[in-house]
């Protein structure tokens, strides 16, 4: 069968690697692609961006399967159009996408079904956001309502910061426009973890958990990225952890997709906050998340394609998902400069690698991988305890390079 997989991160490189490695696939398209995915076994980049583009090359190719990766895609409703034309493709509808496109929207839906998550407010006038401010408990979480790359939350200690924060967001409009609306929540202490899951709106089947690294800084300093890193499994999520989150936000958020009758066949994940006083949801994406799943895949023994085909074909419930023992750590080797203004065009050596290294930010050109974004890569390894994948990953990173690049040293380590 024939694949194609929209997208240009390193999750969809590592999509695209895992599904390569299943006898169902011959062919996989990989939209646009990055130098990552030009080198990788069955793949061949395609330039297409819009959904036009992405639907009439679907239809002259045959395509038996598309597999969206990013949330903005999502979000325009590229699955719904996809569906019209009687086509294949794995991914929420426009409207059930909102859970991850509007911070407002999944707020509601979790409050009106019962998912344990934060008290907050909502706000799209910037004087009554102001004027909250005043009088809030302080730490406060800022959220822009929109998407915002994974880059629109900021913790506020003070009132000074959450107007600045406030301004930005609102009246400088530096999300151009997902900042318009915000949602003022309430401060949670403790460990973050991520669950990614497979829909088909019947069932819900989670993943293996992750614990994701925001921060550009060693120990949590500095602003949030995209993701610095990620290890599998989160050693926080225990019997215990993972009980509750199915019992108050699972089962709800299965029934609430039920009951507003959306069209959700794909991944959910489920962003974690595990607390002294129990486990909370702080937010849903609508896709897999990056850097997790290079982290996740890696640790996956079941066929992701099989997998995904049976979510498609509405048979998840006959689905049993294998897990390999032991654990993973990603590590994401970024450009100088990032998460503000980062150099491009370095030329990048990944030739002496021994563990798998999964290309974001990086194109194909002049037969030499070159430096394109802010985060390039990413080398993933394994071991049968998560200190053996620390110290394999680490030990990996010595044998690749770029001009210019930079990590963090304590990816898994933090917290333990």
């Amino acid at each position: 069968m024939k694949v194609l997989v929209i997208g240009n991160g390193g999750r969809e490189h590592a999509i695209a690697w895992k599904m390569g490695l299943s006898p169902l696939v011959s062919k996989i398209y990989c939209a646009p692609g990055n130098g990552g995915t030009h080198l990788e076994n069955k793949c061949v980049n395609v330039n297409l961006e819009t959904i036009d583009e992405l639907l009439n090359f679907a239809k002259e190719e045959n395509i038996d399967l598309t597999v969206v990766g990013p949330e903005a895609k999502l979000v325009e409703g590229i699955v719904d159009v996809f569906k019209e034309n009687g086509l294949k493709i794995f991914g929420p509808s426009k409207y059930a996408a909102e859970l991850e496109g509007s911070k407002a929207f999944s707020k509601a839906f979790m409050k009106k079904y019962g998912v344990k998550t934060a008290a907050y407010e909502v706000f799209d006038k910037v004087e009554e956001a102001l004027d909250y401010s005043k009088k809030c408990d302080y730490p406060v979480v800022v959220k822009a309502d929109g998407l915002a790359a994974g880059k629109g939350v900021v913790i506020c200690n003070t009132q000074k910061e959450a107007e600045d924060t406030l301004k930005e967001f609102m009246i400088n409009d530096v999300f151009k426009g997902s900042g318009k609306k915000v949602v003022m929540e309430e401060f949670l202490d403790g460990v973050e973890a991520s669950i990614l899951s497979v829909t088909d709106g019947n069932v819900i089947i989670p993943f293996i958990s992750a614990k994701d690294h925001k921060q550009i800084f060693d120990e949590d300093k500095g602003p949030n990225t995209g993701g610095m890193g990620a290890i599998v499994p989160n050693p926080y999520c225990t019997e215990s952890v993972l009980e509750e989150f199915n019992e108050t936000m699972l089962k709800p958020t299965l029934y609430g997709i039920k009951e507003e009758n959306m069209d959700y066949c794909g991944v959910i994940f489920f962003g974690l906050m595990i607390t002294k006083k129990g486990t909370y949801l702080l937010e849903y994406n609508v896709r897999m998340g990056d850097p997790e799943t290079q982290a996740v895949l890696l640790l996956l023994e079941s066929d992701l394609t099989e997998i995904i085909l049976n979510a498609v074909n509405g048979k998840l419930k006959e689905t049993e998902i294998k897990w390999k023992k032991g654990s993973s750590c990603c590590v994401v080797l970024a450009s100088k400069g990032y998460p503000s203004n980062y150099e491009t065009g370095k030329i990048i050596n990944i030739k002496g690698a021994e563990n798998k290294v999964f290309i974001a930010g990086a194109k194909y050109e002049e037969d030499s991988l070159k430096t394109s974004g802010g985060r390039v890569m990413s080398i993933v390894s394994t071991g049968n305890t998560l200190d053996e994948a620390i110290k394999n990953t680490y030990a990996d990173i010595k044998n690749v390079n770029f001009d210019g690049m930079y990590c963090r040293k304590d990816i898994g380590t933090l917290y333990r």
